[in-house]
């Protein structure tokens, strides 16, 4: 059975309007997040990242056959994130601190950052702060989701 964080993910991806071309999956863990969107959006090129090495080399161990590098994992802090900006149009993170600055930075403009898990109203306005306005939000089996766009509202 899922995770109720899980859930709420895929809950949170029927809010994103259109399917991105790259996603990336922030404190990946094993990789459920990421695989998930694999799934879910399958011409998108999705990347993990997580700050255990372990943590990267199950999640790789679980990708299978995929010839074309559609799914990877690699080491890496959400804090800062190991990939170039405005690389991604959507980013997703379950549990975990947030970095609003860092996810707003690997965003592509009109991007959608997916949060699942306990959000507040604290960090809400930060990410406001960052140019990530909220489109949605709801709960689902025991799980909160949010979904915000950079420049949303620009």
């Amino acid at each position: 059975m899922p995770s109720p964080d899980l859930i709420a993910l895929a809950a949170a991806v029927l809010e994103v309007p259109r399917a991105p071309e790259r996603a990336l999956e922030i404190e990946c863990g094993g990789g459920d997040g990421a695989l998930f969107l694999a799934r879910e959006y399958p011409a998108a090129r999705v990347r993990g990242v997580d700050a255990s090495e372990d943590s990267v080399q199950r999640a790789a161990a679980r990708v299978g056959l995929d010839p074309e590098g559609r799914v990877a994992f690699k080491r890496g802090r959400p804090g800062s994130l190991p990939y170039p900006n405005d690389h991604f149009d959507l980013v997703a993170q379950l549990r975990g601190r947030i970095r609003p600055g860092e996810a707003a930075r690997v965003l592509r403009a009109g991007g959608h950052l997916v949060l699942a898990g306990p959000v507040g109203r604290l960090v809400a306005r930060n990410l406001r702060r960052h140019g990530i306005e909220q489109v949605a939000s709801g709960g689902v089996d025991g799980s909160d989701f949010f979904v915000g766009r950079l420049g949303a509202s620009l």
